[in-house]
């Protein structure tokens, strides 16, 4: 009886979960929409209640390293709908996936149907025998699960339509683009200086070009692929640190005597509406930036050197000369449903840089703001600057096996606030 009971609640908090999701545009198509509904997310997911499972923007942890750090999940339903509907999969596709967790390949074989493949790939054994043994018991076992480094790929059932990448990747190696049909589709959480979005990507020819890109968070890529971000601790404590993903400055010490000047604070007048979320306005900051990195601040050891509006991620930049930082942060506007952003800054030249940094603030606003984001272009590395489609303004960002080409149209009618999240994306994202 209990059962019987379980299974019918269960049913009901996936129905309900679903719903969001359409509500919330989420979902947009009737094929996502049917296999969301179809299969149980809970049989998946026996590490968690059924509460925990049917909770729309949470993910299932379902293994941790020996520091209790999270290196595989099963995403929550939120990303798992906005990345299907990303990577467009239709019938008689062959499907390849990165990051094994059973449920998304589950996914993938009903929207490819009978005459399409599905191969799920993960680095961790006891990740994909997790996997293979949930797809076989639930009805899934043409799904094929191999245990290796997809760093190369699977190329054994290449060519793909379609490649899936459910962990976060710094990098997009060669064997992504080559094992992909031309106008085929890699939907990847790509981590661009310390921000990670999924972005949908069209091969065309030896290169990608992207569709869309949402945000995004996803446990990091082992292997190959691995890659760790630079910490700084400006203070020599970890009272505040700074985060960079492609590289410290080259004289940190320079820092030293930055914190031991008064801190600058700049208000630009740039208001947004509480609720609205902020991700094109971190991407130009990440690419407009040269020295851009993240700042969080420690709780426990917080002087008020610095004032951020969220002291666990803050927009943060170097200055070239490496003697001078600055922060973006909100604070509340006269009119209580806005936040006004502002800059402080630290060092010899602490206004000077602040002025600096809220100019780029205020492009974003003048010309970026409500658009569609940038163009996100991802070629092999070595490809020459003359064969990349990059106009003036363009981004370049050097990966290891890739070269990541970021531009941003002009869009001079983009005040309107035309997009909503919850404040406490807000709150996180900032």
């Amino acid at each position: 009886m209990a059962d019987q009971s379980d299974a019918t609640r269960a049913d009901l908090l996936r129905e309900n979960v679903v719903e969001k999701l359409v509500a919330r545009g989420e979902i947009v198509s009737d094929e996502v929409e049917r296999v969301m509904r179809g299969i149980p997310r809970h049989l998946f997911t026996p590490e968690a209640s059924l509460d925990d499972a049917y909770s729309a923007y949470n993910a299932v942890v379902t293994k941790r390293n020996a520091s209790g750090v999270a290196v595989s999940s099963v995403s929550a339903p939120q990303v798992q709908a906005f990345m299907l509907e990303q990577a467009d999969v239709r019938p008689g596709m062959r499907v390849l996936e990165v990051g094994s967790g059973g449920l998304n390949a589950a996914y993938l074989a009903e929207l490819v149907g009978d005459r399409g493949e599905v191969t799920s790939v993960d680095i961790d054994a006891e990740v994909t025998d997790r996997a293979a043994r949930l797809l076989k018991e639930y009805g899934y076992p043409q799904v094929r699960v191999v245990t290796g480094d997809a760093h190369g790929g699977v190329p054994d059932h290449a060519p793909y339509d379609r490649i899936i990448v459910t962990v976060g990747a710094w990098d997009i190696p060669v064997a992504w683009i080559t094992q992909l049909v031309d106008r085929g589709r890699l939907v990847v959480p790509l981590r661009m200086r310390g921000l990670m979005r999924s972005v949908a990507f069209q091969r065309v020819g030896d290169h990608l070009v992207s569709t869309s890109a949402r945000i995004c968070g996803f446990v990091p890529m082992q292997g190959i692929g691995a890659h760790e971000s630079q910490v700084l601790l400006i203070t020599g404590t970890d009272e505040v640190t700074l985060r960079f993903d492609d590289g410290l400055p080259t004289e940190p010490s320079l820092l030293d005597n930055a914190v031991r000047t008064p801190r600058a604070e700049l208000w630009t007048g740039v208001t947004i509406r509480r609720g609205v979320p902020v991700d094109t306005l971190q991407l130009f900051m990440a690419t407009a930036l040269p020295g851009f990195c993240t700042m969080s601040v420690n709780p426990d050891l917080d002087s008020g050197l610095v004032a951020p509006y969220n002291r666990r991620f803050s927009l943060a930049s170097v200055s070239e000369d490496g003697r001078n930082f600055a922060y973006l942060t909100p604070r509340p506007a006269a009119d209580a449903a806005f936040f006004e952003y502002g800059v402080h800054a630290l060092g010899p030249e602490a206004e000077a840089f602040a002025e600096r940094v809220a100019g780029f603030l205020i492009t974003w606003d003048r010309k970026h703001r409500g658009g569609p984001g940038p163009r996100i272009a991802v070629y092999p590395a070595g490809t020459p600057d003359t064969r990349l489609s990059h106009p003036p303004g363009s981004r370049v960002l050097e990966k290891a096996h890739s070269r990541v080409v970021l531009s941003w149209p002009e869009h001079p009618a983009g005040r309107g606030d035309s997009e909503y999240a919850s404040e406490k994306e807000i709150d996180r994202h900032v």
